[in-house]
């Protein structure tokens, strides 16, 4: 009966014509948000597939998010503002529209996050299965934080209290920290490699005194396969701190080698040297020549210094040219008589060394000694035959 008498109350407050201006005001919100989105599915989308740009693409993924029954709510509270409701009604209607509607921006963005992580990691690089990996574990996080967020927004529209509540959260993620530290800085730095890509799989890079082909970018470490064959593993964190080569995006190679010849090497032969070495590389292909000088006087030998790229950074090809290089120029050098140096040191005497006369006064000085060492001995051992033949006093 109670409820009778408050459905009749209702109706007794509102008229007719107020009933279906409210109803009509819900169509109408509904009826838009559906052209809306149908507009921009079905014309913007076939555009945005034409384009080059991303930026659109993200924004018609963004919009397919949109769930028609959640923003039903909202327009409903929008009709119920003509109409005469009870404050317990009112305040309900409020609290549904109000978690609706933030559950349809909450969707609205997490779709905006995970598209717009997925097209920055696929704008340059195709996402191989480490990186996808990556992506998840980003994507897992900053949904977290999403969520959060606006859970945390919408109990606050809810009239509760959320200080006491974020005062905890925050406690509770500083002790978190720092009891997984060392877990979040490696987590923190697939991150950054996944989003930076200093290297991705299959590139082949050396780090400090290790070098390998990536394998595997994981969420704690990455793997590389050395050329000897065994699997090197390093934490991420420790992997952006040390100074990483990437040789798998080097699309030019500089080559700088030495050439020593005798010092026995004419003026004329040094002089063509420098031409006969420009000849050869620039016979070959994929080859730019820089310069070739006669760069110093050295110890023992005269020293050529030869510069010139090779425009691959096929590390095959680079041996092979080189290869065909020293050839060459060994042919050129026979036929011009001139000889490479090897590290030997020469001892050039110009005269016999002289024997002096004081080599003889040292021996006739030996001789001497020897002499009178004997007459100390003879003196010795006739005095005392002496004093035993002396008379009695």
């Amino acid at each position: 009966m109670r409820e009778l008498e408050k459905l009749q109350q209702f109706f007794d407050k509102n008229d007719d014509m107020t009933l279906l201006t409210a109803v009509g005001i819900t169509v109408a919100c509904m009826l838009v948000i559906a052209l809306i989105k149908r507009v921009v599915l079905q014309r913007f989308g076939a555009y945005a597939a034409k384009t080059p740009s991303k930026l659109d693409d993200v924004l018609v993924d963004t919009v397919r998010a949109t769930r028609l029954w959640l923003l039903l709510f909202p327009a409903i509270m929008l009709g119920a503002e003509y109409l005469e409701l009870s404050t317990k009604v009112s305040h309900v209607i409020k609290t549904v529209a109000t978690v609706a509607l933030f559950s349809q921006l909450g969707l609205w963005t997490s779709r905006l996050v995970r598209v717009g992580i997925l097209y920055s990691s696929t704008r340059t690089f195709d996402v191989s299965e480490e990186t996808a990996t990556s992506l998840g574990v980003l994507n897992f996080v900053g949904q977290t934080v999403l969520w959060s967020i606006i859970a945390l927004v919408a109990l606050d529209n809810l009239g509760i209290n959320v200080t006491a509540l974020i005062t905890g959260l925050g406690v509770g993620g500083v002790a978190i920290a720092l009891a997984v530290q060392n877990i979040l800085g490696d987590l923190f730095a697939s991150l950054s490699i996944v989003i930076d890509k200093p290297f991705v799989a299959g590139d082949f890079i050396i780090v400090d005194d290790y070098m390998g082909t990536v394998e595997h970018i994981g969420v704690k470490t990455t793997r590389l396969r050395s050329l000897s064959g065994e699997q090197i593993i390093f934490a991420n964190n420790d992997l952006l701190k040390s100074r990483v080569r990437n040789y798998k995006r080097m699309y030019e190679r500089r080559v700088i080698f030495q050439l020593h010849v005798l010092y026995k090497t004419t003026s004329a032969q040094l002089e063509k040297i420098p031409d006969i070495i420009k000849n050869i590389i620039l016979s070959f292909e994929k080859i730019r020549f820089e310069r070739a000088h006669f760069s110093k006087l050295g110890d023992s030998t005269l020293d050529f210094e030869v510069v010139y790229w090779v425009l691959d950074a096929d590390y095959n090809l680079y041996m092979d040219i080189q290869q065909g290089i020293n050839l060459k120029l060994l042919r050129a050098f026979e036929s011009e008589g001139v000889k490479f140096a090897n590290p030997t040191q020469t001892l050039i005497i110009d005269s016999p060394a002289e024997v002096h006369d004081s080599f003889t006064f040292d021996k006739q000085d030996i001789h001497d000694r020897k002499n009178m060492r004997s007459g100390r001995t003879r003196l010795f051992h006739e005095q005392p035959s002496r004093l035993h033949s002396s008379k009695p006093l």
